[in-house]
Parts: C-alpha cells; sequence; structure tokens
C-alpha cells in the first residue's frame, strides 16, 4: 500500500514513466467524466424552470418532469450497468495515475480523485435516492404534500420529506452541483497538461541555453589556440 501512495520525488513530467495528460489513463478519465456531463446536460431543460426562472411553476409541468423521472429510474438494468462501468473506468484511470505518483501527478490527480469521489456521493446520496423518491409516487397528485405511501424509502431518525416541487428542486441542484464538480476534474486535468507544456518549454529552453555555452566555449578555446 505504501509503494502505491508513496510519492516517487525522483520522476519528473518528463520521466519515461510518468503517466500524464498524455497517458491512456487520463482518457480513462475524461472520457467518463465528459459522459456524465452530456447526462446532465440533456437534462438541463428540464432543471432550468425550476432554478433559473422566477416564473411560477405549472403543476403540468411538474407532473411531466415527474413521469421523465419515473421513466429513467425505471429503465433496464443495462443502463444502469453501463453507468456504473463508466464510474468504474474513471475510478481506473485515477488509480492508475496515483500508482507510485510523482509530485504533478498527487497535485492534479490526487484533487480530482477527490472531486470524483465527491461527484460519486452526490449521485448516491442525493440523485438516486431522490429518484426512488420520485418513483414511489409518495406526492398527491393534486396538492403536492407527502402521503404515505408502502413503496416509499424509509426515513432514518430526523429525516423529512419535503414537498413536490421542493424535491424536485433538491433533484435539480444535485444536477447542477455534480456538472460543477465534473467540470472542476476536466479544469485539473487541463491544468496538468499546461503546467506538463510549460515543464517541457522550461527544459527545451535550458538545453538550448547549455547548447549555446558549449558552442561559445567551444569557440573561444579555438581562438586560443590559434
Amino acid at each position: 500500500m505504501n509503494s502505491i501512495i508513496a510519492i516517487d520525488h525522483e520522476k519528473k513530467t518528463t520521466s519515461a514513466n510518468y503517466r500524464g495528460s498524455n497517458s491512456f489513463a487520463t482518457f480513462m478519465i475524461i472520457g467518463p467524466v465528459c459522459f456524465f456531463l452530456g447526462i446532465l446536460f440533456a437534462q438541463f431543460p428540464y432543471d432550468f424552470p425550476l432554478l433559473w426562472t422566477t416564473d411560477e411553476v405549472a403543476p403540468a409541468y411538474l407532473d411531466q418532469l415527474e413521469t421523465h423521472l419515473k421513466f429513467i429510474h425505471a429503465a433496464p438494468p443495462l443502463i444502469a450497468r453501463i453507468l456504473h462501468i463508466m464510474v468504474g473506468t474513471g475510478f481506473l484511470g485515477f488509480f492508475v495515475k496515483l500508482f507510485r505518483p510523482s509530485e504533478a501527478n498527487m497535485l492534479f490527480d490526487g484533487a480530482g480523485l477527490i472531486l470524483y469521489v465527491i461527484g460519486v456521493g452526490i449521485y448516491i446520496t442525493n440523485i438516486v435516492k431522490g429518484l426512488r423518491t420520485v418513483s414511489a409516487d409518495i406526492w398527491d397528485a393534486a396538492t403536492g404534500k407527502v402521503i404515505e405511501q408502502p413503496g416509499a424509502p424509509e426515513l432514518q431518525a430526523g429525516e423529512v420529506v419535503l414537498g413536490r416541487e421542493d424535491s424536485l428542486k433538491v433533484l435539480a441542484a444535485s444536477n447542477t452541483i455534480l456538472a460543477l464538480v465534473l467540470v472542476g476534474v476536466l479544469v485539473l486535468q487541463a491544468g496538468q497538461w499546461y503546467a506538463e507544456r510549460k515543464d517541457k518549454e522550461e527544459a527545451e529552453k535550458f538545453e538550448k541555453e547549455e547548447r549555446e555555452k558549449k558552442v561559445h566555449a567551444g569557440g573561444a578555446g579555438s581562438k586560443k589556440k590559434q
């Protein structure tokens, strides 16, 4: 375990065994993140009236949104499995990059992994639970008030079920927060690419200066011999 998390201080961004922005593991991170952002973008038209407008939300719209969420939650098991495979692919990409990491890996990939875990936590605790609550159909269609339903999720001590509109707003806000977290993962991966680019430019500049010094030193030595 120590060999996995210990930082290799000798490993630089120019090292042959450095797993940076051009490694396949990076694409294992970026691919799932973009996949999830696409899903959230497709959901955005449904979330927009709940969060980003001041107009009163019509009950008919809430009915339509509730039907849409029930349809998503009742999707075939294959859909959920593909989603979980994509989540696992992202984790695998982070673990590969953080195996005997360099300082750059710990800075960018370590922070990205923390954001990724936060995103998975939001998905499990807010989004999945919200979909289960909607599918349980625990609200009265006319008033939006909570009613007792046999299929409703069991409440823990101190938990309160919100009304239909408030619950749907919480679900929409969770989608927005998750999108911001995933964008943060992409920003960190882009930052890693930029840092590697700057390191490469500095290394090339240093090598060029060293070559020029050797050329000048060689020229001065030949003049002295003459």
